[in-house]
């Protein structure tokens, strides 16, 4: 009988690509999967390690799963990943029932490590971050529809705050006709929604080229039959450029939507961010999208409680959210995180004022959201259906990013499958989520 091995994934999207081709590896090594991790003989847990919610999610699934190797019920825990990466001798030696440690630039050993263990030989292993597979085949994670396309791994822009240089490295990107094949492929599979990923995005190419190539890569991918919908996600707001709008409002399959993490608008903590602009730049770049794109949806990030954040700061923060009215818009209390700059900074802000203020951004944002769902009611958008529940089909319009964003509630005689592009009248709101019905 086949060794059954599951996978736990968390953290981003970036991440879910590399458990995709984690799994596609275990399997050319003579393992099956399954699809519920607690009835596998193998786990991988794939880890988060940028925050300090997510290491806790991450140590927690790990705990879990190791106590279940104690009680009998699976044979080999492994743990890669971020937090692997990140907390190489710490995950090591303090979990010690863990019987794969690999970083991110041995995950291409996950097969002839899982063989070791099930043999009893622990397998802790670290390599070059660059080393990290970033091609391959891949096990889509997720529903059969659409999928993530990461095109670059690292990081170069050193944010103060952020420990995503440290786990990844540097950024580097993968060449033009690498990335197009891969999505030739998927679409192959039956994949009509590409989301074009990377820690920054609009940076694509400019490593291997010498210029910003995102504008280029999504004409590129407009260009493969089968493709429907293409989305970009994590926008640097300094490298969006005419071009790349151009792009996007000309391209019928680029989807009018875009993610920026503008993480503060205050100037004076921007440059404590290691970001540039401000409240004044940032609005006009937000104009100027909206302008060149019609009918565009803007998501954000915020962090609130970065260190010496003052109360003028953060309404500044405020003001701006409603000046500018994203669409979409998610707020994170500041984490603190060892080795970066921020790190060792004066002024760090109360655990409960961060997240008071946190509370705070959503609760500005909440009507927002709630009066462009009320300006939705009439109109007609083609959603991809994702499931249903009772008599109710539900999905995503070209506004909503998997998993983050969200939901379309519709109606229908039709009985529409999982991947199929419905049109529906929205006749009224659920909260944060639409509802309408199919036109049959």
């Amino acid at each position: 009988m086949a060794i059954k091995v599951g996978m736990v994934s968390l953290g981003c999207s970036k991440n879910q690509v590399d458990a995709e081709l984690l799994l596609a590896l275990v399997v050319k090594g003579g393992y099956e999967i399954c699809t519920n991790p607690e009835q596998c003989d193998v786990v991988i847990i794939n880890t988060c390690g940028f925050i300090e919610d997510a290491k806790k999610e991450s140590i927690e699934n790990i705990l879990e799963f190791c106590q279940m190797k104690n009680e009998g019920k699976i044979k080999v825990v492994a743990v890669t990943g971020c937090l692997a990466e990140r907390y190489r001798d710490q995950v090591a030696g303090e979990i010690p029932e863990a019987d794969v440690v690999l970083g991110i630039g041995r995950n291409a050993d996950i097969a002839g490590a899982i063989d070791a263990a099930l043999h009893g030989k622990k397998t802790v292993a670290f390599g070059e971050k660059n080393a990290l597979p970033l091609e391959g085949e891949r096990i889509l994670a997720n529903q059969p529809f659409y999928a993530y396309l990461k095109v670059a791994d690292g990081c170069d822009n050193r944010c103060s705050y952020c420990a995503i240089p440290l786990i990844r490295g540097n950024f580097r990107s993968r060449p033009v006709g690498q990335v197009v094949e891969e999505a030739k492929r998927l679409a192959a599979r039956g994949v009509t929604e590409l989301n074009v990923v990377a820690q920054d995005t609009t940076r694509y190419g400019e490593d291997l080229y010498g210029r910003l190539m995102l504008p280029e890569l999504l004409e590129a991918l407009c260009e493969i039959d089968g493709i429907r919908w293409v989305r970009v996600l994590y926008c640097y707001p300094d490298r969006i450029t005419d071009r790349l709008l151009d792009v996007m409002a000309k391209e019928e399959k680029v989807v009018k939507y875009m993610d920026i993490p503008i993480q503060h608008v205050s100037g004076r903590i921007l440059r404590l961010m290691n970001r540039r602009g401000g409240a004044q730049s940032l609005e006009s770049l937000m104009r100027k999208i909206r302008e060149k794109i019609p009918g565009v949806v803007l998501r954000t990030t915020m962090i609130t409680g970065f260190p010496t954040e003052s109360e003028e700061d953060f309404a500044e923060m405020i003001e701006f959210i409603r000046k500018v009215k994203f669409e979409r818009l998610g707020c994170f209390a500041y984490s603190c995180e060892e080795d970066t700059p921020a790190y060792e900074m004066d002024g760090q802000i109360d655990e409960e004022v961060k997240r008071r203020r946190a509370d705070l951004v959503m609760e500005t944002q909440y009507p927002i959201v709630e009066a462009f769902n009320q300006s939705q009611i009439g109109r007609v958008l083609t959603v991809a259906v994702e499931g249903h529940e009772r008599n109710v089909y539900y999905g995503r319009s070209y506004m909503d990013a998997p998993d983050i964003d969200t939901r379309v509630y519709f109606t229908s005689s039709k009985k529409p499958r999982i991947g199929d592009y419905v049109e529906v009248e929205v006749t009224g709101t659920e909260e944060y989520d639409l509802a309408g019905k199919a036109l049959e």
